[in-house]
């Protein structure tokens, strides 16, 4: 894996955070990689914009800070209205899109878009959107393999909800899988 800059955005209560610490687990631990996480997020538990920074590398990650992302994953419009403009020029940006209305789309950018809520309401529980977009996350991206990502998924989210958030990862890879199939 070459260095990635990922910034991922959304607000408060959509797992944003964990979606930050599941993929740097799937490209540290369990692909042998490196990366790095910073979050950020307002002072409202649910509700506030947040958004968790990654860097991943195949090497030593030297400094943590995301300056120049070159793929975004934005969950919410306030999160596009404020972090879009950051992308670099050849970037890939990964929407939620029944939230996000890309206007104006970032030049050159690379626009990919899934219904990751209404999928984990069609799953049972709006609460694992999260996850069908890190499954989407993976399979557009190749930046973590498949079995890292699975195993992260598996290792970080509560006890007892292992098998849904696994459900709900299957469903956005499947979904991504797809989409690239249908554009190749």
């Amino acid at each position: 894996m070459a260095k990635c800059e990922l910034k991922i955005g959304g607000f408060g209560g959509q797992g944003v955070i964990l979606m930050g610490i599941i993929i740097g687990k799937a490209a540290s631990i369990y692909d042998g990689g490196h990366a790095t996480l910073t979050q950020s997020f307002g002072p409202e538990a649910r509700g506030s914009a947040c958004s968790a920074q990654l860097v991943l590398d195949e090497a030593e990650v030297l400094y943590p800070y995301v300056s120049h992302p070159n793929v975004m994953v934005l969950m919410s419009q306030e999160s596009y209205n404020k972090f879009a403009p950051e992308l670099t020029a050849d970037g890939l940006m990964l929407i939620e899109e029944d939230l996000v209305r890309p206007d104006p789309q970032p030049n050159g950018a690379r626009i990919l878009a899934i219904p990751s809520t209404r999928m984990a309401e069609h799953l049972g529980r709006k609460l694992i959107q999260n996850i069908v977009m890190v499954g989407f996350f993976t399979a557009v991206t190749g930046l973590v393999s498949e079995k890292a990502a699975r195993e992260a998924v598996k290792t970080s989210v509560p006890p007892g909800t292992e098998e849904l958030n696994l459900k709900a990862f299957e469903a956005g890879l499947q979904h991504g899988k797809q989409l690239a199939a249908s554009r190749a």
